[in-house]
């Protein structure tokens, strides 16, 4: 047998795990040419490590399956093992962890601690098969054999980045199912009654966007495609198809301005270029809003509730990340193995387990990563 452990996947979770095992103890195998490409593309270039609100209402998933790496690898516990590799992150945006100048510094530490491992870089793996307790891993340059086999390959999100289906393909050969993917953390096109909002390409406004039960709010950017911005992109986490309603007016009372004989543009607080194109949208005169009818008072409050259906999102190729994947009922919450075969683990995006904008994919990346690791150090020394 070639390996003790073969670790598929180049990503943050792969890297976390790479890096906690003990030296010689598994081979890291990666399609692209370089380990963490969306790790040093991530937030801006600084990469959002963790948050200091953590939880398991912070993700889309099994609150349950979430819940016990959590709690054995919080942001608490996350930072002193970044400390303890001299990174500091610093907090911004109130509660987010970033790298202090760029995401480089994060992925420096895992290359240097995932040198105690094997690595394979430009190799891309094709199939995983297992005969008389042994998993046979084909490549596009070899077939490696190991006792144990940790898919960390992630989702589908950034194809230019090497992003596949592999995890997805391992998981269903060996009898997992699959929850739907879909992009997540991704802007959403409109329909034609919305192509106004093109002409805002650029302007930011705050709201709260509301899709059945669950409400995201922060701000929302117009874009070239339709809309995009940190409400948005918590939005289409929980958005499959249908309408949702946006606040353009978060916070603000119609009846403090009762009365006034303020221009609407002037009255409302959005940005006026904003407030003008929903008013030639609702045929509505810019005029002193005590002038308005009833019937145009109660057009213009639709600001407030504001409801259309998406025609769909930006795509992968924008989209941050992946969600839906392996079901987490079938694989073990505390060790990550798999409940159909074992010595086979998931661990990271490839599960059905996505969080909220905010660094809280890399929480789970680096969590999952944490309890898998605690488990398959017995396995692969034979204890």
């Amino acid at each position: 047998m070639d390996n003790k452990l073969i670790i598929i996947g180049g990503g943050a979770s792969a890297l976390m795990l790479a890096s906690l095992l003990p030296k010689n103890s598994a081979t890291v195998i990666e399609s692209n040419s370089k380990f963490g490409a969306k790790i040093l593309i991530s937030g801006g270039g600084k990469c959002n490590i963790t948050n200091t609100l953590m939880g398991t209402e912070y993700y889309l998933g099994d609150a349950d399956f979430v819940r016990p790496s959590l709690k054995i690898f919080n942001e608490k516990a996350l930072i002193r093992w970044l400390q303890r590799q001299h990174l500091h992150p610093v907090i911004k945006k109130d509660t987010q962890y970033f790298c202090k100048d760029s995401a480089k510094e994060l992925l420096d530490i895992f290359l240097k601690e995932s040198q105690k491992q094997k690595v394979q870089t430009g190799e891309t793996v094709l199939e995983v098969t297992k005969r008389d307790n042994v998993f046979y891993v084909k490549t596009n340059k070899r077939t490696h054999t190991a006792k144990a086999v940790v898919v960390a390959s992630g989702g589908l999100s950034f194809p230019i980045l090497g992003a596949s289906g592999i995890g997805y393909d391992i998981a269903e050969s060996f009898g997992h199912n699959i929850v739907k993917t879909a992009p997540a953390l991704v802007g959403l096109t409109v329909q034609k009654e919305q192509f106004f909002f093109k002409e805002l390409s650029g302007v930011s406004v705050e709201v709260k966007i509301y899709i059945g039960d669950t409400v995201c709010e922060g701000a929302l950017l117009f874009a070239h495609k339709g809309i995009s911005g940190p409400a948005v992109l918590d939005a289409s986490l929980y958005w499959e198809k249908g309408k949702i309603q946006i606040d353009f007016l978060p916070n603000f009372s119609w009846k403090s301005v009762q009365g006034s004989k303020k221009q609407i543009s002037s009255l409302l607080p959005m940005p006026k270029r904003v407030t003008k194109a929903f008013l030639l949208q609702f045929r509505l005169e810019d005029k002193p809003y005590h002038w308005l009818t009833k019937q145009e008072e109660e057009i213009l409050h639709t600001l407030s509730c504001y409801g259309f259906s998406p025609a769909g999102t930006f795509g992968y190729a924008k989209a941050e990340v992946t969600k839906g994947g392996v079901d987490t009922s079938e694989v073990d919450r505390v060790t990550m193995m798999s409940k159909k075969e074992d010595g086979l683990y998931f661990i990271g995006e490839v599960l059905d387990i996505t969080g909220k904008l905010g660094g809280y994919n890399f929480q789970w990346a680096f969590s999952s990563a944490y309890s898998c690791a605690q488990n398959i150090k017995g396995v692969i020394h034979g204890d």
